[in-house]
């Protein structure tokens, strides 16, 4: 990582900053970056266009962020669909980056990268209704609570309660008694490690 003299940064400053994702940027082949299931980010054709131009006028200047899937040795894409598509798809830009991809890593379980992806696009002012709620369903289903959901995806009260009667997971329970028997997939989940720990 390149730091510019004129700043006479510490060696405490250095250690702070090589945490951050950005500091290890790398590039890899186009066909090992994938997109997720729940990416709710839609662009129109004249948008994509113009992120070709803006590539190809400046290059890239931000990474892809991804999560790595090891089983399949592949990246998942947090954020950056659409310009790794733009790689995939324009022959100009998959030649001028001989079809790889600028990306960074981060470590998070499903719900978090799922949040990642929300605040990516919340943060641009590009997310519909239909991604955000399916977002909202995956997370309900991973057994987050509502005050987890709204401190992660930066929502309103208000705007969680809207999204889950878009989805129906408040039809789900409509008409139905509360039970306490009632699991989540993730509590299932960390049932079966604590079984598997305890072999």
């Amino acid at each position: 990582m390149n730091y510019d003299q004129q700043d006479n940064i510490t060696n405490e400053e250095i250690e702070a900053l090589e945490k951050q994702p950005i500091t290890n940027i790398k590039w890899v082949r186009s066909d090992r970056v994938i997109a997720n299931n729940y990416n709710m980010n839609a662009v129109a054709p004249t948008e994509m266009k113009l992120l070709a131009t803006s590539i190809l006028q400046d290059g890239f200047t931000m990474p892809v962020v991804t999560m790595y899937d090891k089983e399949n040795d592949r990246y998942i894409i947090v954020d950056g669909f659409h310009r790794t598509s733009t790689i995939k798809n324009n022959e100009d830009v998959g030649k001028m980056t001989m079809n790889f991809v600028p990306i960074v890593v981060i470590d998070k379980p499903i719900e978090e990268r799922v949040a990642s992806t929300v605040r990516h696009n919340r943060a641009r002012g590009k997310h519909s209704v239909e991604g955000m709620s399916n977002a909202v369903f995956m997370m309900l289903e991973e057994g987050l609570s509502d005050i987890e959901i709204c401190s992660k995806l930066g929502m309103e009260a208000e705007e969680l309660l809207k999204l889950k009667h878009i989805t129906g997971f408040s039809k789900l329970f409509e008409g139905i008694e509360y039970q306490k028997a009632w699991i989540t997939r993730r509590q299932i989940k960390i049932k079966q490690e604590e079984n598997q720990c305890n072999m």
